[in-house]
């Protein structure tokens, strides 16, 4: 029998997961903190069903923004069962050049994000099986995606 997903595993993972992102971690790392089946993904540019798309968009995302950096604000856990309900606040920074732009530009923002968090039948470890970007919230001078 596999254990209850605990508070304080969901808030590591969620800690993991962006601590990747900020590195830019090869996806031999990334992959595992997701569910292997039916992971859903919805940012606002696409919704992504599966793995297979997941890396399809980091490839594309790693290469266009830069000198990022995640700064959990809130990480709020309902536990229900074999799966918890997840509410996540990011403050977001990143830079971006757009060519023929002379520099770059630093996006900062909030983003408040609603996720799902299961078990992996392989691995017993949490695992996101559904992330959601509810919105994003621009600080001042941000500039914009």
């Amino acid at each position: 029998m596999e254990s209850q997903l605990t508070e304080s595993e969901i808030k590591d993972l969620a800690a993991l997961w962006y601590k990747k992102l900020d590195v830019h971690a090869p996806m031999v790392e990334v992959l595992p903190l997701l569910a292997e089946e039916n992971v859903e993904m919805k940012f606002p540019e696409a919704t992504l069903h599966g793995l297979a798309d997941f890396e399809g968009w980091y490839q594309r995302v790693i290469r266009i923004f830069f000198d990022e950096v995640h700064r959990l604000k809130e990480v709020t856990v309902k536990i229900n069962g074999d799966s918890a309900d997840v509410h996540v606040v990011v403050e977001w920074q990143a830079s971006v050049w757009n060519p023929p732009a002379a520099n770059s530009a630093r996006i900062k923002l909030d983003a408040d994000q609603t996720w799902v968090v299961k078990k992996s039948p392989p691995t017993g470890k949490a695992v996101i099986a559904a992330y959601i970007v509810n919105s994003l919230n621009y600080h001042e001078g941000s500039a914009r995606l």
